[in-house]
C-alpha cells in the first residue's frame, strides 16, 4: 500500500512560503500525515558582498536582526496554521549549511514540499538558487515544487503524468500514486517509440504504464507518441492547461554525471517556466 504520511516543507523568509505551508497541510489533511516545516536560509551576511576591514564588522548585529525578524515572520506563518486536526512541527536549521542540513532531514520524509526558485524575491535571497535541484538528486526523495506565483488551493484534482521509459519516471509515478488514487482525471502523454508501437498491437502479456496505474485503482487516459517534440517541457505545460490539470508528475531525467548536466532539457524548461504544482523524482 502506498502511503503519505511524513511530508517536509522548506520556510524561509519569502511570503510564499505560506502558500507553500497551506498546501502541505492540505495535503496532510487529506492523507492523515505529518508536516515537519524546516526553516533554512544562508545567514543574511554570508549573502552580501562585504568586504573585511570596511567597517562590515559593525553591521553584523544589524544582520542578525534581520534574520531573527525573517526567522520570526516564518514562524509567525506557520503558528497561523496550527489546528484543524493536522500535526505540524516546526524545525530550524539554524547556520547550518541550508542545502546539506535540508537533504539530511529529507530521508526521512515520504514527500518534500519545495518553492520555485524566484531570481526577483529579494526575501528569499537566503536560499541557494539551485536549491529544488540539488536537494532532488541529493536525497533521492520525491518534491512537490510549488511555483512562485499563484494561489493554489489543493492538488491532485486532475493530473497530468509525463511518461518516459526511465527509472526517474517510473520513480516518480509510484510516489505519486498516493495523490493518483484521489484524481478525478489522470492524463498520461508518453514519448517511446516501444511504447507507441505496444499501444496499437495485441500484446496482453507485456507490462505498460496503464495496466500498472490500473492494478492501483488509477484508470488513465493514455496517449502515446513515438518522438519527443522540441520544447518538451513547454510542450508540457501548454497541455496542463489544456486538460485543466492542476498538477504535473514527472521525473528529473538524468544524462550526465557532471553536476551541472543531471538534469534534462524538460526538467529545467519547467523548474524555471512551470504554471502549476509539479510533482518530481530523480
Amino acid at each position: 500500500m502506498n502511503t503519505l504520511r511524513s511530508i517536509l516543507l522548506h520556510l524561509d523568509a519569502s511570503p510564499r512560503s505560506a502558500e507553500r505551508l497551506r498546501l502541505a497541510r492540505t495535503l496532510a489533511a487529506q492523507h492523515q500525515a505529518r508536516v515537519t516545516a524546516l526553516y533554512g536560509v544562508t545567514p543574511t551576511f554570508l549573502t552580501l558582498p562585504l568586504a573585511i576591514g570596511d567597517g562590515s564588522a559593525a553591521m553584523v548585529p544589524v544582520l542578525e536582526q534581520i534574520d531573527t525578524d525573517h526567522r520570526a515572520a516564518a514562524r509567525a506563518a506557520f503558528e497561523h496554521e496550527q489546528g484543524g486536526g493536522v500535526e505540524l512541527r516546526w524545525a530550524d536549521l539554524g547556520t547550518e549549511p541550508v542545502i546539506s542540513g535540508f537533504i539530511a532531514q529529507a530521508l526521512f520524509a515520504d514527500l518534500l514540499v519545495l518553492g520555485q526558485h524566484d531570481p526577483g524575491d529579494a526575501e528569499a535571497a537566503g536560499v541557494p538558487a539551485d536549491f529544488v535541484e540539488s536537494v532532488l538528486v541529493g536525497s533521492g526523495k520525491p518534491a512537490l515544487v510549488v511555483p512562485y506565483a499563484g494561489t493554489f488551493t489543493g492538488i491532485g484534482g486532475d493530473v497530468l503524468v509525463a511518461w518516459k521509459s526511465t527509472r526517474e519516471a517510473a520513480r516518480a509515478v509510484a510516489c505519486a500514486l498516493p495523490l493518483l488514487q484521489g484524481a478525478r482525471s489522470v492524463h498520461v502523454v508518453g514519448w517511446d517509440a516501444r511504447a507507441s508501437a505496444a499501444a496499437t498491437t495485441d500484446q496482453p502479456d507485456r507490462l505498460d504504464l496503464a495496466g500498472y496505474l490500473r492494478l492501483h485503482g488509477v484508470e488513465p487516459k493514455v496517449r502515446y507518441h513515438s518522438s519527443a517534440p522540441i520544447g518538451v517541457g513547454e510542450g508540457l505545460l501548454s497541455l496542463a492547461a489544456d486538460v485543466g490539470a492542476d498538477l504535473l508528475v514527472m521525473g528529473c531525467y538524468g544524462h550526465s554525471r557532471a553536476r551541472e548536466l543531471v538534469l534534462g532539457g524538460a526538467t529545467r524548461t519547467i523548474l524555471r517556466s512551470m504554471t502549476v504544482p509539479v510533482l518530481m523524482a530523480h
